[in-house]
Protein backbone atom coordinates (compact mmCIF):
# COMPACT_ATOMS: atom_id res chain seq x y z
CA UNK A 1 0.00 0.00 0.00
CA UNK A 2 1.45 3.42 -0.58
CA UNK A 3 0.36 5.80 2.03
CA UNK A 4 -0.39 9.57 0.87
CA UNK A 5 1.36 12.47 2.57
CA UNK A 6 -1.27 15.09 2.74
CA UNK A 7 -0.95 18.81 3.83
CA UNK A 8 -3.31 20.65 6.15
CA UNK A 9 -4.91 22.97 2.85
CA UNK A 10 -9.04 22.22 2.49
CA UNK A 11 -8.02 20.15 -0.77
CA UNK A 12 -5.95 17.87 1.43
CA UNK A 13 -8.48 17.41 4.34
CA UNK A 14 -10.93 16.71 1.50
CA UNK A 15 -9.34 14.10 0.22
CA UNK A 16 -8.51 12.63 3.99
CA UNK A 17 -12.44 13.07 4.33
CA UNK A 18 -12.92 10.95 0.84
CA UNK A 19 -10.23 7.92 2.30
CA UNK A 20 -12.08 8.29 5.53
CA UNK A 21 -16.17 7.87 4.27
CA UNK A 22 -14.74 5.05 2.04
CA UNK A 23 -13.74 3.20 4.96
CA UNK A 24 -9.80 3.94 4.37
CA UNK A 25 -7.36 5.02 7.16
CA UNK A 26 -5.90 8.43 7.68
CA UNK A 27 -3.46 9.26 10.17
CA UNK A 28 -4.39 12.99 11.90
CA UNK A 29 -2.64 15.18 14.17
CA UNK A 30 -4.43 16.52 17.62
CA UNK A 31 -3.48 18.30 20.50
CA UNK A 32 -2.25 15.30 22.32
CA UNK A 33 -0.71 12.91 20.12
CA UNK A 34 -1.25 11.68 16.49
CA UNK A 35 -4.09 9.46 15.72
CA UNK A 36 -4.92 6.55 13.56
CA UNK A 37 -8.31 7.44 12.21
CA UNK A 38 -11.48 5.30 10.50
CA UNK A 39 -15.14 5.88 10.07
CA UNK A 40 -16.18 4.79 13.66
CA UNK A 41 -19.30 4.10 12.53
CA UNK A 42 -18.42 1.08 10.13
CA UNK A 43 -17.09 -1.64 12.02
CA UNK A 44 -15.04 -3.62 8.77
CA UNK A 45 -12.90 0.20 9.12
CA UNK A 46 -12.41 0.00 12.30
CA UNK A 47 -11.12 -3.48 12.23
CA UNK A 48 -8.58 -1.95 9.47
CA UNK A 49 -7.09 -0.02 12.33
CA UNK A 50 -6.79 -2.96 14.69
CA UNK A 51 -4.98 -4.48 11.57
CA UNK A 52 -2.53 -1.83 10.87
CA UNK A 53 -1.30 -1.37 14.57
CA UNK A 54 -1.21 -4.60 15.91
CA UNK A 55 -3.61 -3.87 18.54
CA UNK A 56 -5.89 -6.24 20.39
CA UNK A 57 -9.52 -6.19 19.89
CA UNK A 58 -10.59 -5.86 23.43
CA UNK A 59 -8.63 -2.43 23.66
CA UNK A 60 -11.34 0.08 22.89
CA UNK A 61 -11.31 3.02 20.53
CA UNK A 62 -11.77 6.66 22.05
CA UNK A 63 -14.25 8.54 19.10
CA UNK A 64 -13.88 11.63 17.94
CA UNK A 65 -16.52 14.63 17.36
CA UNK A 66 -16.28 17.65 15.84
CA UNK A 67 -19.38 19.65 17.52
CA UNK A 68 -20.62 19.16 21.09
CA UNK A 69 -24.26 18.48 19.45
CA UNK A 70 -22.54 15.53 17.90
CA UNK A 71 -22.36 13.63 20.98
CA UNK A 72 -26.36 12.91 20.82
CA UNK A 73 -25.93 10.65 18.30
CA UNK A 74 -23.20 8.28 20.30
CA UNK A 75 -25.41 8.27 23.91
CA UNK A 76 -28.25 9.30 25.60
CA UNK A 77 -25.89 9.51 28.44
CA UNK A 78 -25.60 13.17 28.36
CA UNK A 79 -26.05 13.75 32.17
CA UNK A 80 -25.64 17.22 33.37
CA UNK A 81 -22.09 16.31 35.27
CA UNK A 82 -21.48 15.38 31.20
CA UNK A 83 -22.49 18.96 30.24
CA UNK A 84 -20.81 20.59 32.77
CA UNK A 85 -17.30 19.06 31.70
CA UNK A 86 -18.24 19.45 27.78
CA UNK A 87 -18.85 23.11 28.45
CA UNK A 88 -15.66 23.15 30.51
CA UNK A 89 -13.06 20.99 28.46
CA UNK A 90 -14.65 20.91 24.95
CA UNK A 91 -12.98 21.34 22.59
CA UNK A 92 -9.91 19.51 24.24
CA UNK A 93 -7.66 16.88 25.90
CA UNK A 94 -10.47 15.09 28.02
CA UNK A 95 -12.32 12.07 26.45
CA UNK A 96 -15.50 10.99 28.65
CA UNK A 97 -17.00 7.25 28.74
CA UNK A 98 -20.43 7.06 28.35
CA UNK A 99 -23.26 4.59 27.86
CA UNK A 100 -23.24 3.56 23.93
CA UNK A 101 -26.14 3.91 21.13
CA UNK A 102 -26.16 0.71 19.18
CA UNK A 103 -25.17 2.86 16.17
CA UNK A 104 -21.43 2.32 17.30
CA UNK A 105 -20.25 -1.30 16.38
CA UNK A 106 -19.24 -3.05 19.21
CA UNK A 107 -15.84 -3.34 16.74
CA UNK A 108 -15.34 0.22 18.21
CA UNK A 109 -15.98 -0.18 22.00
CA UNK A 110 -14.12 -3.34 22.31
CA UNK A 111 -17.17 -5.35 23.05
CA UNK A 112 -18.09 -2.91 25.91
CA UNK A 113 -21.68 -1.08 26.11
CA UNK A 114 -20.01 2.26 26.70
CA UNK A 115 -17.90 4.28 24.24
CA UNK A 116 -15.63 6.96 24.96
CA UNK A 117 -15.72 10.25 23.24
CA UNK A 118 -13.94 13.49 23.00
CA UNK A 119 -13.62 16.71 20.77
CA UNK A 120 -10.54 17.23 20.20
CA UNK A 121 -8.95 21.13 20.60
CA UNK A 122 -6.55 20.49 17.45
CA UNK A 123 -8.22 22.69 13.86
CA UNK A 124 -6.73 20.66 11.76
CA UNK A 125 -8.43 17.51 13.32
CA UNK A 126 -11.79 18.97 13.67
CA UNK A 127 -11.96 20.08 10.47
CA UNK A 128 -11.45 16.39 9.16
CA UNK A 129 -14.08 15.46 11.12
CA UNK A 130 -16.50 17.44 9.91
CA UNK A 131 -15.72 16.97 6.61
CA UNK A 132 -15.79 13.20 6.71
CA UNK A 133 -19.20 14.01 8.08
CA UNK A 134 -18.92 10.81 10.51
CA UNK A 135 -17.08 10.47 13.86
CA UNK A 136 -13.78 8.94 13.51
CA UNK A 137 -12.44 6.15 16.09
CA UNK A 138 -9.33 6.85 16.23
CA UNK A 139 -6.08 5.36 18.72
CA UNK A 140 -2.94 6.48 18.68
CA UNK A 141 -1.17 6.31 15.27
CA UNK A 142 2.13 3.72 16.24
CA UNK A 143 2.43 0.26 16.24
CA UNK A 144 0.67 -1.20 19.45
CA UNK A 145 3.22 -0.92 22.70
CA UNK A 146 5.63 1.73 21.00
CA UNK A 147 5.78 4.83 22.36
CA UNK A 148 2.83 6.97 20.95
CA UNK A 149 3.38 9.83 18.06
CA UNK A 150 3.87 13.26 18.47
CA UNK A 151 5.16 14.37 14.98
CA UNK A 152 3.89 13.24 11.79
CA UNK A 153 7.26 11.32 11.22
CA UNK A 154 7.18 9.04 14.26
CA UNK A 155 3.53 8.07 12.31
CA UNK A 156 5.65 7.59 9.17
CA UNK A 157 8.69 5.42 10.92
CA UNK A 158 5.44 3.09 12.24
CA UNK A 159 2.61 2.89 9.69
CA UNK A 160 4.27 4.06 6.05
CA UNK A 161 2.83 1.05 4.04
CA UNK A 162 -0.15 0.12 6.21
CA UNK A 163 -2.39 3.00 6.03
CA UNK A 164 -3.55 4.98 3.58
CA UNK A 165 -2.91 8.72 4.27
CA UNK A 166 -0.84 10.93 6.72
CA UNK A 167 -1.79 14.42 7.17
CA UNK A 168 1.40 16.04 7.82
CA UNK A 169 0.61 18.63 10.57
CA UNK A 170 2.08 19.93 13.36
CA UNK A 171 3.85 19.03 16.26
CA UNK A 172 1.42 17.83 18.90
CA UNK A 173 0.91 20.60 22.08
CA UNK A 174 0.39 17.94 24.86
CA UNK A 175 2.59 15.02 24.18
CA UNK A 176 0.66 12.61 26.26
CA UNK A 177 -3.27 10.84 25.16
CA UNK A 178 -6.09 12.48 26.63
CA UNK A 179 -7.40 12.10 30.36
CA UNK A 180 -9.97 9.73 30.50
CA UNK A 181 -13.15 9.84 32.73
CA UNK A 182 -15.99 7.48 33.32
CA UNK A 183 -18.97 9.27 33.79
CA UNK A 184 -20.94 5.82 34.02
CA UNK A 185 -21.35 5.77 37.90
CA UNK A 186 -22.05 8.32 40.46
CA UNK A 187 -18.74 9.22 40.88
CA UNK A 188 -16.97 10.41 37.78
CA UNK A 189 -13.39 8.14 37.91
CA UNK A 190 -10.67 8.62 35.66
CA UNK A 191 -9.17 5.92 34.23
CA UNK A 192 -6.26 7.18 31.99
CA UNK A 193 -4.74 10.22 33.35
CA UNK A 194 -3.95 13.43 31.48
CA UNK A 195 -3.09 16.89 31.37
CA UNK A 196 -6.51 17.67 32.75
CA UNK A 197 -6.20 16.89 36.11
CA UNK A 198 -8.03 15.05 38.78
CA UNK A 199 -8.04 18.45 40.52
CA UNK A 200 -9.43 20.87 37.76
CA UNK A 201 -12.27 17.93 37.24
CA UNK A 202 -13.26 17.91 40.53
CA UNK A 203 -13.12 22.42 40.39
CA UNK A 204 -15.19 22.50 37.53
CA UNK A 205 -18.00 19.58 38.98
CA UNK A 206 -18.04 21.11 42.03
CA UNK A 207 -17.84 17.04 43.50
CA UNK A 208 -15.43 14.59 44.09
CA UNK A 209 -13.47 12.85 41.13
CA UNK A 210 -12.38 9.39 41.81
CA UNK A 211 -8.96 7.66 40.57
CA UNK A 212 -9.30 3.97 39.47
CA UNK A 213 -7.29 2.08 41.78
CA UNK A 214 -5.67 0.58 39.04
CA UNK A 215 -3.61 3.64 38.09
CA UNK A 216 -2.27 3.48 41.49
CA UNK A 217 -0.67 -0.11 41.85
CA UNK A 218 1.67 -2.21 39.88
CA UNK A 219 0.04 -5.05 38.05
CA UNK A 220 0.02 -8.22 39.94
CA UNK A 221 0.21 -10.07 37.16
CA UNK A 222 3.06 -9.00 34.98
CA UNK A 223 4.11 -10.74 31.43
CA UNK A 224 6.91 -9.08 29.70
CA UNK A 225 6.51 -11.52 26.94
CA UNK A 226 5.83 -10.74 23.03
CA UNK A 227 2.19 -10.28 23.77
CA UNK A 228 2.54 -7.37 25.79
CA UNK A 229 -0.11 -8.02 28.59
CA UNK A 230 0.10 -6.41 31.89
CA UNK A 231 -2.68 -8.65 33.07
CA UNK A 232 -3.60 -11.75 32.35
CA UNK A 233 -7.03 -12.14 33.54
CA UNK A 234 -9.58 -12.53 30.78
CA UNK A 235 -12.64 -11.12 32.94
CA UNK A 236 -10.76 -7.95 32.60
CA UNK A 237 -12.74 -5.76 30.57
CA UNK A 238 -11.25 -2.06 30.69
CA UNK A 239 -13.43 1.05 29.72
CA UNK A 240 -10.41 2.72 28.43
CA UNK A 241 -7.59 2.48 26.17
CA UNK A 242 -3.97 1.36 28.29
CA UNK A 243 -5.70 -0.85 31.25
CA UNK A 244 -5.09 -3.79 29.88
CA UNK A 245 -2.17 -3.90 27.89
CA UNK A 246 1.58 -2.75 28.01
CA UNK A 247 2.04 0.78 26.05
CA UNK A 248 4.71 3.31 24.77
CA UNK A 249 7.46 0.55 25.21
CA UNK A 250 10.75 1.82 23.60
CA UNK A 251 13.51 -1.18 22.40
CA UNK A 252 15.84 -0.19 25.16
CA UNK A 253 15.95 -1.66 28.73
CA UNK A 254 14.32 1.23 30.42
CA UNK A 255 14.57 1.71 35.27
CA UNK A 256 12.74 4.19 36.87
CA UNK A 257 14.69 5.50 39.59
CA UNK A 258 12.61 6.90 42.59
CA UNK A 259 13.35 8.78 45.51
CA UNK A 260 15.15 12.14 46.60
CA UNK A 261 16.52 13.83 44.20
CA UNK A 262 19.92 14.44 44.71
CA UNK A 263 20.26 10.56 45.26
CA UNK A 264 18.56 9.49 42.38
CA UNK A 265 20.81 11.65 40.24
CA UNK A 266 23.59 10.32 42.13
CA UNK A 267 22.58 6.53 42.05
CA UNK A 268 21.58 7.10 38.48
CA UNK A 269 25.35 8.21 37.13
CA UNK A 270 26.88 4.94 38.76
CA UNK A 271 24.29 2.87 36.91
CA UNK A 272 25.89 4.80 33.88
CA UNK A 273 29.36 4.48 34.78
CA UNK A 274 28.87 0.57 35.13
CA UNK A 275 26.73 -0.09 32.06
CA UNK A 276 29.43 1.99 29.97
CA UNK A 277 32.03 0.18 31.22
CA UNK A 278 29.90 -3.06 29.89
CA UNK A 279 29.92 -1.50 26.75
CA UNK A 280 26.12 -0.52 26.73
CA UNK A 281 24.84 2.95 25.30
CA UNK A 282 23.36 4.48 27.69
CA UNK A 283 20.35 7.50 27.79
CA UNK A 284 19.14 10.03 30.90
CA UNK A 285 16.35 11.63 31.15
CA UNK A 286 15.01 13.97 33.98
CA UNK A 287 12.89 16.01 34.35
CA UNK A 288 12.10 19.21 36.84
CA UNK A 289 8.98 18.43 39.00
CA UNK A 290 8.19 22.26 38.84
CA UNK A 291 7.64 21.84 35.01
CA UNK A 292 5.65 19.25 34.45
CA UNK A 293 4.04 20.10 30.91
CA UNK A 294 7.49 20.26 29.26
CA UNK A 295 8.16 16.05 30.40
CA UNK A 296 4.13 15.38 28.71
CA UNK A 297 5.67 17.33 25.72
CA UNK A 298 8.90 15.96 25.43
CA UNK A 299 8.87 12.15 26.79
CA UNK A 300 7.44 10.34 23.70
CA UNK A 301 9.35 11.88 21.54
CA UNK A 302 12.75 11.49 23.89
CA UNK A 303 11.76 7.56 23.56
CA UNK A 304 11.64 7.83 19.95
CA UNK A 305 14.65 9.70 19.64
CA UNK A 306 16.47 6.93 21.90
CA UNK A 307 15.07 3.83 19.62
CA UNK A 308 16.67 5.93 16.68
CA UNK A 309 20.07 6.12 18.38
CA UNK A 310 20.36 2.83 19.41
CA UNK A 311 20.19 3.12 23.02
CA UNK A 312 20.61 -0.01 24.95
CA UNK A 313 19.44 1.19 28.40
CA UNK A 314 17.09 4.16 29.52
CA UNK A 315 17.94 5.76 33.23
CA UNK A 316 14.95 7.74 34.27
CA UNK A 317 14.22 10.21 37.44
CA UNK A 318 11.16 9.84 38.44
CA UNK A 319 8.65 12.85 38.97
CA UNK A 320 6.30 13.56 41.66
CA UNK A 321 3.35 12.28 41.16
CA UNK A 322 0.47 14.62 41.41
CA UNK A 323 -1.47 16.79 38.68
CA UNK A 324 0.02 16.37 35.21
CA UNK A 325 3.19 14.72 37.04
CA UNK A 326 1.10 11.48 37.87
CA UNK A 327 -0.18 12.09 33.80
CA UNK A 328 3.34 11.40 32.88
CA UNK A 329 4.25 8.43 35.66
CA UNK A 330 1.72 6.71 34.32
CA UNK A 331 3.23 6.23 31.22
CA UNK A 332 6.85 6.29 32.47
CA UNK A 333 5.97 3.18 34.50
CA UNK A 334 4.35 1.23 31.55
CA UNK A 335 7.60 2.34 29.24
CA UNK A 336 9.68 1.06 31.70
CA UNK A 337 7.65 -2.57 32.10
CA UNK A 338 7.72 -1.39 35.69
CA UNK A 339 11.26 -1.26 36.02
CA UNK A 340 11.37 0.69 39.56
CA UNK A 341 14.48 1.15 41.49
CA UNK A 342 13.85 2.85 45.08
CA UNK A 343 16.74 4.82 46.12
CA UNK A 344 17.26 5.26 49.62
Amino acid sequence: MDTRILGTTEADIKQAAEIIRNGGLVAFPTETVYGLGADALNAEAVGKVYAAKGRPSDNPMIVHISHKEDMKKLTNGITPDVETLMEAFWPGPLTMVVPAKEIIPKATTGGLATVGVRMPEDETARALITEAGVPIAAPSANLSGKPSPTRYNHVAEDLDGRIDAIIAGNDCKAGIESTVVDMTGEIPTILRPGVITQQMLAEALGKEVAVDPALLEKPDIFNNGGDGLLQTNSDFHPKAPGMKYKHYAPKAEMIIFSGEHEKVKMAMAEEKMKRAEQGQKVEIIVYNDADPETAAHDFFARLRACDKANVDVILAAALREDGIGFAVMNRMFKSAGYHIKEVL
